[in-house]
């Protein structure tokens, strides 16, 4: 596995992981004051993206108007409850990925994905900057139709973009976070989604002048692009996996 790193691991391949946490997982958002592993307030929506090391990816995410909770976590893989170590062998399957909680009164996904899309290089798969492997790789999770209405349209406007700024195709895994069944057939989702260690969540609030490697990238994506009618109808979800 050591010179295929951005090569997805099969299930087969990956590493066994454990049946719980072996590490401390904090209650309290550092920065916000609020529930890390919930409960957040009635009505809240949470959506889930990757962009890279999500130490700066989760700070972008935390200093957005009504955003209620933030964490750093590991998402669409194999591995049960791993590591930051074992996810940085690309043998788990994971992206490093931010959970984002929201108050739709507030904001909606348009504007949460807008900020996804204009801060970091969504083109380049299983690679951000220097950083390379799978566990690097971009995407977008949704919990709610208008979530992924959200995506799709925001994802065709910033294409539109890139192109006419002459880059390439955007390579973002667009995927449910649940298993959800439409037309009878089961669409598999990126969950469950696994905390990261204690010194990972708001590490950017607690180290400065710490390493991240996002930051605008110079083109705006449009947003209210998406009606009413465009949301997709409810599917049946399975019930959640509790990490």
């Amino acid at each position: 596995m050591f010179g295929r790193k951005t090569e997805m691991v099969t299930p087969h391949e990956a590493l066994p992981g454990r049946t719980g946490y072996p590490f401390r997982v904090p209650t309290t958002h550092e920065v916000l004051g609020t529930p890390l592993q919930g409960p957040w307030p009635e009505g809240a929506e949470v959506l889930y993206v990757a962009m890279g090391c999500f130490w700066g990816a989760e700070r972008i995410f935390w200093r957005q108007e009504g955003v209620v909770s933030t964490a750093a976590g590991y998402l669409g893989g194999y591995t049960p409850h791993p590591t930051y170590e074992e996810v940085c062998t690309s043998r788990t399957g994971h992206t490093e990925a931010v959970q984002v909680v929201y108050d739709p009164t507030l904001t909606d996904p348009e504007l949460l994905l807008k900020a996804f899309w204009e801060n970091h290089d969504p083109t380049t798969a299983n690679r951000q900057g220097n950083d390379v492997g799978t566990q690097y790789r971009s995407g977008i999770y949704w919990t709610t139709p208008g979530q992924e209405a959200a995506a799709r349209a925001t994802r065709d406007a910033f294409q539109d973009v890139l192109t006419a700024h002459g880059h390439g195709a955007i390579a973002t895994e667009l995927r449910p976070f649940a298993d959800t069944t439409a037309d009878g057939a089961v669409v598999p989702g990126a969950g469950p989604f696994y905390y990261a260690e204690d010194y990972h969540q708001q590490y950017l609030h607690k180290n400065p002048g710490g390493y991240c490697n996002h930051g605008p990238n110079g083109m705006t994506c449009p947003v209210g692009l998406v009606r009413q009618d465009q949301v997709p109808a409810q599917v049946d979800v399975a019930p959640p996996v509790d990490a």
